[in-house]
């Protein structure tokens, strides 16, 4: 299990406009596998956990198999895993958490996030490609390109968000888009939030820089209460001396006028699920490892069951002092 030392500052801080310092929520992840009856099942679910930037309290943890709490080796994630021989049509599950996540800020003004450690073995995991992650051939030709005349890593690091910000368009059209192919991104130049996040990694990873892959759910910012249709991710990159700097280009194509908040910031309207691309999960799946892990995955008799219906779904918690 990696561990990152990481220092918050949770005082009261101007933010630019439309940001929040922080946001509290009970989030509601149910979903059902449909027409099980007779299979034998492995279901595995990602779990919110806290760490420095959300706090996450268990609510209740409700399914039609009993579950118990694993983790993943390669980046710590938590999982509820279930398994039985499925005795009714549909299964239902249901985990509801008590949530508050905080603005993140890496650079200035008066940034949230000071300095981590980074380990060698994190370092170098942070470094190497995923299975649609290249970090050679036209990824590493375009970064060497955007990046030949920066300094150090940071600079570097810019040039790469604003060539994904300038190049990329946000659409969700054709086929081949939400699989966080960077191949696909170099030639479409259009996407989702993996596609935009998997072409800014793999341009880092190929100039040195360590950066990651975060994935979990959106919260509209002018709504405080309803369903949640997906998922959304985002990023971030590792520079000695100032630690990991986050970064969201989808959601800065989305709103231009946060453009540079979204280079070294995530706002507090999202909250994390997991980490990391190509997951072997704990117990091991029998299929291959899960190019993302934010929804459930099935299997039924060892072979991948698709058939599951979602429910998501979040409310925000009033402020007690605004409503006194």
């Amino acid at each position: 299990m990696r561990k990152i030392i990481l220092s918050v500052c949770l005082l009261a801080l101007s933010v630019c406009a439309g940001a929040q310092e922080s946001r509290h929520f009970i989030f509601h992840y149910a979903f059902t596998v449909n027409s099980t009856a007779g299979k034998k099942l492995r279901i595995w679910i990602p779990a919110a956990q806290s760490d420095a930037f959300q706090d996450v309290k268990i609510i209740s943890a409700k399914g039609d198999l009993p579950f118990r709490k694993t983790r993943e080796s390669k980046y710590g994630n938590e999982i509820y895993f279930a398994e039985g021989n499925a005795r009714q049509p549909d299964l239902h599950f249901d985990i509801q958490y008590d949530i508050v996540r905080h603005e993140r800020r890496a650079l200035n003004p008066s940034p949230h996030l000071v300095k981590a450690a980074l380990t060698p073995r994190e370092r170098e995991q942070d470094l190497q490609p995923d299975a649609l992650v290249l970090i050679t051939g036209t990824p590493a030709d375009l970064a060497a390109k955007v990046a030949q005349d920066k300094p150090g890593p940071l600079d570097k690091a810019r040039a790469i968000y604003e060539y994904v910000f300038t190049t990329m368009r946000y659409e969700k059209t054709g086929t081949g888009w939400g699989r966080g192919d960077v191949l696909y991104a170099c030639d479409a130049k259009k996407g989702n939030c993996t596609d935009f996040h998997s072409l800014f990694i793999a341009m880092a990873r190929s100039q040195g820089i360590p950066a990651r892959f975060e994935i979990g759910f959106p919260l509209p910012a002018e709504k405080h209460s309803g369903e949640i249709a997906g998922y959304h991710c985002w990023s971030d990159f590792y520079v000695d001396g100032k630690g990991w700097i986050p970064v969201d280009i989808s959601e800065a194509w989305k709103h231009p006028d946060k453009r540079d908040y979204f280079f070294g910031s995530h706002d507090a309207n999202r909250v994390q699920f997991s980490m990391g691309r190509d997951l072997r999960l704990k117990p091991p799946q029998d299929s291959n490892p899960l190019n993302y892990f934010v929804y459930p995955y099935v299997e039924a008799d060892g072979k991948e069951y698709p058939n599951v219906s979602l429910a998501f779904s979040f409310a925000d918690v009033p402020d007690e002092k605004a409503t006194k």
